[in-house]
């Protein structure tokens, strides 16, 4: 199966330490195999397989933060 990547908005990033706590979160999703955020652009970009919208919500503000729907 090949990879598949996901956008998503995320509230409240303002700097580069709330993308790297959103990265690492969102990293330890199992099958996630990428992760790239942006606090300019409030865009978390997912990539991997087997992960679900809902798991990157949770992992999302686990770190602090709100992932808009």
């Amino acid at each position: 199966m090949a990879a598949n990547t996901k956008d998503y908005t995320v509230e409240g990033m303002t700097c580069g330490h709330c993308e790297m706590s959103v990265k690492e979160e969102v990293g330890e999703i199992s099958g996630v195999t990428g992760v790239e955020a942006s606090h300019e652009t409030g865009k978390v970009s997912v990539s991997g397989e087997n992960f679900t919208d809902e798991q990157v919500a949770a992992a999302v503000e686990e770190a602090g933060y709100t992932l808009k729907a």
